[in-house]
C-alpha cells in the first residue's frame, strides 16, 4: 500500500520539557495542498490522543483519514488554498518516536524509561517540522482535544510564528473529572497481569486492561442523549448460554466492546498512558503564574473556539473560559457553541455542525 507518510529525524538530543532527552528522534507527518512562495499559507493541525498523522486521504493514500470531509478540495480546510501539515504527535505509536519505539543509545524498546512527556513536548517535536518545511510563520494552528492543548501551548510558545488559532472541544488546563477519568483508564492499564510494569510480551499485550480503558473512554467521549436515541434499551437476542447472562445483554454493551477490540489492536499500551498522563500535567497556569498571566503569552491576529454543550469531558465552561482568556490579547476571537448530540466526539463525527463553522472562519481570512 503506498502511504502519503514523511518522516523526520531530528539531529541530536531533544531536550524534554520536564527531564530527560530523546536521542534523535523521528517524527512521521502528511502534508496536504501546496506551499505557496512567500510560505504563508500552512496549517498546522494537532490530533486529539489516539489518532495518526492521516487526516485525509491523498492521491498518495487513498484510505480515508480521520478528519475526512474537513480537509481536501473545496472543503472547509482547502487544500486548493492552504498547505496542511498532520503530524504524529512525539509519544505516540504511529510511526513517531514513543515509549514502543527503540532506544538508539540502548538498542531496546524505550517502554517505561522513556521521559516524562508534556505536551510542550508534542508542541516543539511539531515546531521542529515547521522550521524543517521552512515555514517562518503559520497561516493557522489548529487543534482537537488534547490536540487543542498542544496547539494552545505552541502559541504561547512560539507566539511570533502564528497568526491565528482554532481550539476545538479542548481546554487551558484539565477538570478534576478529565483528571479522574484519565487516571483510572491507567489504573486499568497497569492492573492488568500481562502489564508487567510496562514489559509485556508484544505479542500478548495487557489487552484486558486497555479494553476496559477504552470503554471508559468512549462512555466520557458521548453523550447520554446519544446513548438513549442509538440505542436505548434494545436487547440482543444470541444469547445461549446461563454464563452469558452477565455479557454484551444491551446494545449498548457490544458497542463498547466492538470499539474497545478495535482500539486495542491497533494502540499501544505504553503509549497510551505517556499521552494520557501528558493531557493531564498541561496547565497554561504555568506560563507567568495564573491562567490570565498565561494567555499574555499569546500574538494572535484572530481566534475561534468551538465546543458542544453535551461534552463532559471537555465542558462548555471551559470553552468559555478559553474565549475569555483569548479575548483578553486578541479582540477577533468568536466563540461558537454547538447543540450536537454526540458530545466530546462531535468534532470527529457531526460534520454538518462543524464544517460551516469553520468554512466561514476562513472565508472570514481571505
Amino acid at each position: 500500500m503506498t502511504t502519503a507518510l514523511k518522516s523526520y529525524t531530528f539531529d541530536g538530543n531533544f531536550r524534554m520539557h520536564r527531564a530527560g532527552h530523546l536521542k534523535s528522534p523521528t517524527l512521521v507527518y502528511e502534508t496536504w495542498g501546496e506551499l505557496n512562495t512567500a510560505k504563508d499559507n500552512a496549517i498546522l493541525i494537532f490530533s486529539g490522543l489516539s489518532p495518526s498523522a492521516h487526516a485525509a486521504s491523498s492521491k498518495d493514500d487513498k484510505s480515508p483519514g480521520w478528519w475526512e470531509n474537513m480537509i481536501g478540495s473545496g472543503l472547509p480546510i482547502d487544500t486548493d488554498k492552504y498547505f496542511i501539515i498532520s503530524v504524529n504527535s512525539l509519544g505516540s505509536c504511529f510511526g513517531s518516536t514513543g515509549p514502543a519505539s527503540i532506544n538508539p543509545e540502548t538498542g531496546e524498546r524505550y517502554r517505561l524509561t522513556f521521559p516524562v512527556l508534556t505536551l510542550e513536548d508534542v508542541a516543539e517535536a511539531s515546531y521542529m517540522i515547521v522550521q524543517h518545511l521552512g515555514i517562518k510563520c503559520l497561516h493557522t494552528v489548529i487543534g482537537c482535544s488534547m490536540g487543542g492543548m498542544s496547539g494552545l501551548v505552541y502559541c504561547v510558545r512560539h507566539p511570533n510564528a502564528v497568526n491565528r488559532f482554532i481550539s476545538i472541544s479542548s481546554a487551558a488546563r484539565a477538570l478534576p473529572f478529565s483528571i479522574a477519568v484519565r487516571s483510572l483508564q491507567r489504573e486499568m492499564i497497569r492492573s492488568d497481569t500481562k502489564w508487567q510494569k510496562g514489559n509485556y510480551d508484544l505479542g500478548d499485550p495487557p489487552i484486558t486492561g486497555q479494553r476496559l480503558a477504552r470503554k471508559l473512554g468512549m462512555i466520557t467521549y458521548r453523550s447520554t442523549e446519544e446513548w438513549t436515541q442509538r440505542f436505548g434499551r434494545e436487547r440482543l437476542t444470541d444469547h445461549a448460554r446461563i454464563e452469558d447472562q452477565f455479557f454484551a445483554e444491551f446494545s449498548i454493551e457490544s458497542y463498547l466492546e466492538a470499539h474497545a477490540n478495535t482500539f486495542s489492536d491497533v494502540f499501544d499500551p505504553n503509549c497510551y498512558l505517556y499521552l494520557s498522563y501528558a493531557s493531564d500535567l498541561f496547565d497554561l497556569a504555568e506560563y507567568g503564574g495564573s491562567l490570565a498571566e498565561g494567555f499574555k503569552q499569546l500574538q494572535l491576529k484572530k481566534a475561534l473556539v468551538i465546543g458542544v454543550r453535551t461534552d463532559i469531558l471537555f465542558p462548555i465552561e471551559q470553552q468559555r473560559e478559553l474565549k475569555e482568556g483569548i479575548s483578553s490579547v486578541c479582540s477577533d476571537t468568536r466563540l461558537v457553541e454547538l447543540d450536537c448530540i454526540r458530545g466530546h466526539d462531535s468534532f470527529l463525527v457531526d460534520m454538518d455542525a462543524f464544517c460551516p463553522v469553520i468554512d466561514k472562519f476562513f472565508e472570514s481570512c481571505d
